[in-house]
């Protein structure tokens, strides 16, 4: 019996997963990526699209199935809910707020803002605000939210991650550029005006729909849950 397939072209065309941007702001080394111009707008071939998600699913799939760890990424409006929501349920560490230059680079600094983040939230926990003198209290409190909106995403992240998925490349150039620098594997959505030739695995499409965007976290999500019911379903050594 033949896989049912990830998913299905009637499921991209619905998202709109095939809209690229303004014909005018296009990168050319999209241009085998590109279906046709229509009305001043790329479309976006999803034959192209369907194999980009097809090789990216079974490269996070088996990756989670060795155990490595997989970092998402996407701080644009339309892509926060998604990653957040997804990540949390595939359990993968995430940024949807901001990214922080040097969140791979300068990985021990980060990790130290994290361990501060964790005591901050002891200290809260435990009531220790409460005992200090407002003034005090207030600054660690602001710090503290600012702390877990930026970081909250990555507090289990303990070492690099083997990989990072990324919605809209073009904006999150900082974490493409590091990831490339340190050479962990780029999966991504690479809309029209993306460099396809900075992400080890492209999938083209929308970056800009809501729909298109929860399709491709959901996707990925997915891999990475079944990547770790294989490495549960292996007998033990």
């Amino acid at each position: 019996m033949a896989e049912r397939p990830l998913v299905t072209m009637s499921q991209l065309l619905e998202a709109g997963v095939h809209f690229g941007h303004q014909t005018r702001r296009w990168n050319p080394k999209m241009r085998e990526h590109i279906y046709e111009r229509r009305g001043g707008i790329h479309l976006i071939d999803l034959r192209h699209t369907l194999e980009g998600i097809d090789r990216s699913f079974r490269f996070v799939r088996d990756l989670s199935a060795r155990g490595g760890t997989i970092l998402f990424v996407g701080t644009k409006k339309q892509a926060q809910d998604a990653v957040s929501q997804y990540a949390r349920l595939a359990g993968v560490p995430y940024v949807s707020h901001r990214w922080l230059g040097g969140m791979l680079t300068n990985f021990g600094t980060i990790s130290r803002r994290v361990a501060k983040m964790a005591e901050y939230e002891r200290m809260r926990d435990q009531g220790d605000f409460e005992a200090m003198p407002k003034k005090e209290a207030l600054l660690l409190s602001r710090e503290l939210a600012k702390l877990e909106l930026n970081l909250g995403g990555i507090r289990n992240l303990t070492r690099l991650p083997d990989a990072i998925f990324v919605i809209d490349t073009p904006k999150e150039h900082i974490a493409v550029t590091e990831a490339n620098r340190l050479g962990i594997p780029v999966v991504a959505v690479v809309d029209t005006n993306a460099d396809p030739d900075l992400v080890t695995y492209p999938m083209p499409g929308n970056d800009d729909a809501i729909r298109a965007c929860e399709l491709f976290t959901r996707l990925m999500a997915t891999a990475v849950i079944e990547g770790r019911q294989r490495q549960q379903a292996k007998p033990a050594a």
